[in-house]
């Protein structure tokens, strides 16, 4: 029991957070169904629950007395491990943290305090424009109040304080409606603000000697925990093939990165003319291995244990990739771009478009930091652009960029497929980086974006009634319809976006969309709207059509 501690040092600061991070693990779905949108993507609590995981995993491997070295390892873990936005300013909370106890052997209450408020001052500098009434505020607010009225106490315990912070970030929470309109239209709190109390919780939970244990695995939640074992244990593997020339004309990238995926996790295959690279987490290198060995042969591997190699690699920047170079090649090219999608048929659209790499990723599985870094890394070019597509992904593209130093990466602020499409159409390998930018920041303001995807609750947004399993159709931010037919949302979005001076819709397909259904939709864009469309097979789960007017 640790209820009469007066410092935290580093052991027991562990304990804390591992406390914290099981607590987060146990209820991480519970912050995921506080998702305002009834969309099936709402996922703060999964992205939070596997940045702090990642980062409480790499605190625990430092053997070490020293809260100031606990907390430099957690930070890092969590900058790497950063998915989403929640997870971005999660990590971000800690990394500020940090800097309050940097180079201190033991922390009291008011460091402790200290180390909070410098937490939130960090997390604010880290969004472009913070908006009240979020995880930003229930940290501002129950900081600076706990430190308020720690202020007054005689020789406070760690658990004075976390007393006091739990409970003015409690209120905040329960504030956060007040703030923003939308929450209370559903009738929910901030979710992001909840993961960070439910931390809170854990935390306190330890204090007073009931450390959080992990619970059995929750159903539909055995992705996260398959994520988690294949980081704590699995196996770092590269290596490097040249394509058979008789196998060259057939082999393909997408086809041999899903044949990856279920093997592991935090898969690049990047391929340079008869050379392909191969980077995955798994449990079983010999299955990647041998799935890659029936397109030719091996020119180069390396397999390392997981669990011995992350520390090396937080201390070693250059090894956060896991990339090595290609051999072959020895000039950089002056540019590359990489684009974040599901759906192999979205993917092929984006190569054909002059993408170099694809992420996998988007609505529900949103990219980590590190994994931009590792394709980013990849890649042999002086720039790299970076097309997110998805506004919850944008701050760890951009995180990855600040951590990248031997190339110039430039996030584009694309938070729709439509909008990453038709900035590559306005790529021209001849022009300069400058003048790609210009003209690719242009473009994605011209597009409008829309998709439809289905209800997965009753709720009331903005005056429209929504039922669960209904459609609704999504114009930028905004749910303009829901109703139990699918065919009715798409041409109510259609009409709605097409204007008069529109000149081309671009209509991307996704999962369980029969061709019946798809040549209808087509037939109603070109008879009665009477405007020019391109049809994408884009195969995306979750949103049924992505639809994009220019």
């Amino acid at each position: 029991m640790m209820e009469q501690l007066h410092f935290l040092n580093g052991e027991s600061f562990k304990r804390l957070i591992e406390s914290g991070a099981n607590h987060l693990t146990n209820r991480y779905q519970e912050i995921d169904a506080l998702n305002v949108f009834p969309v099936p993507d709402g996922d703060t609590g999964t992205n939070m629950n596997l940045t702090f995981t990642a980062g409480v995993s790499d605190a625990l491997k430092v053997n070490s007395q020293n809260i100031g070295e606990v907390a430099k390892s957690l930070s890092k873990g969590l900058l790497m491990g950063a998915r989403g936005n929640s997870g971005v300013i999660l990590s971000q909370i800690f990394r500020g943290f940090f800097q309050g106890v940097d180079g201190l052997d033991t922390i009291d209450a008011f460091q402790m305090a200290a180390a909070f408020n410098k937490g939130s001052e960090i997390a604010y500098k880290a969004v472009m424009r913070p908006v009240e009434g979020t995880i930003l505020t229930v940290l501002r607010e129950g900081a600076a109040h706990s430190a308020t009225r720690l202020s007054g106490m005689s020789n406070p315990t760690i658990l004075d304080y976390m007393n006091l912070l739990i409970e003015e970030a409690q209120k905040s929470l329960e504030n956060t409606p007040n703030l923003l309109p939308v929450l209370k239209d559903v009738g929910v709190v901030d979710s992001g603000g909840a993961g960070l109390l439910v931390v809170f919780e854990g935390m306190h939970l330890a204090l007073i000697g009931q450390p959080v244990t992990l619970l059995e695995v929750k159903s539909g939640g055995g992705h996260v925990q398959a994520h988690l074992e294949n980081e704590e244990f699995g196996y770092c593997t590269e290596f490097i093939i040249r394509i058979d020339n008789e196998k060259l004309d057939d082999f393909s990238e997408l086809a041999l990165r899903e044949s990856l995926s279920t093997l592991g996790d935090s898969i690049v295959v990047v391929q340079d003319e008869d050379i392909v690279k191969v980077h995955i987490h798994t449990l079983t290198p010999g299955d990647a291995m041998n799935l890659a060995q029936r397109h030719g042969e091996f020119v180069k591997i390396k397999i390392e244990n997981m669990q011995e190699q992350h520390a090396a690699l937080l201390d070693d920047h250059a090894s956060h990739s896991h990339a090595t170079p290609l051999p072959v090649v020895v000039k950089r090219v002056p540019y590359a771009i990489v684009a974040v999608a599901a759906g192999d048929g979205l993917a092929q659209a984006f190569k054909d478009l002059r993408v170099d790499a694809i992420i996998s990723g988007g609505q529900t599985m949103n990219p980590s930091t590190e994994d931009f870094v590792a394709v980013i890394e990849s890649l042999n070019a002086e720039h790299v652009i970076v097309l997110p597509n998805n506004s919850n992904i944008i701050l760890a593209a951009q995180q990855a960029e600040s951590i990248i130093e031997d190339i110039v990466v430039h996030v584009l602020p694309t938070k729709t497929i439509p909008q990453g499409l038709s900035a590559c159409l306005y790529f021209s390998p001849e022009a300069s980086v400058e003048d790609n930018l210009e003209a690719m920041n242009e473009a994605i303001t011209r597009v409008q974006s829309g998709s439809i995807t289905y209800a997965i609750k009753d709720t009331m947004i903005n005056g429209t009634e929504i039922k669960a399993n209904d459609y609704m159709a999504i114009q930028e931010k905004e749910i303009i319809l829901s109703t139990p037919l699918r065919l009715d949302a798409i041409k109510h979005l259609l009409s709605n976006m097409k204007q008069e001076e529109s000149e081309i819709i671009t209509l991307v397909v996704g999962e369980g969309v029969d061709e019946a259904e798809k040549d209808e939709v087509i037939d109603f864009i070109q008879s009665d709207l009477k405007i020019e469309v391109e049809v994408i097979e884009g195969g995306q789960p979750v949103y049924s059509y992505i639809i994009g007017v220019e």
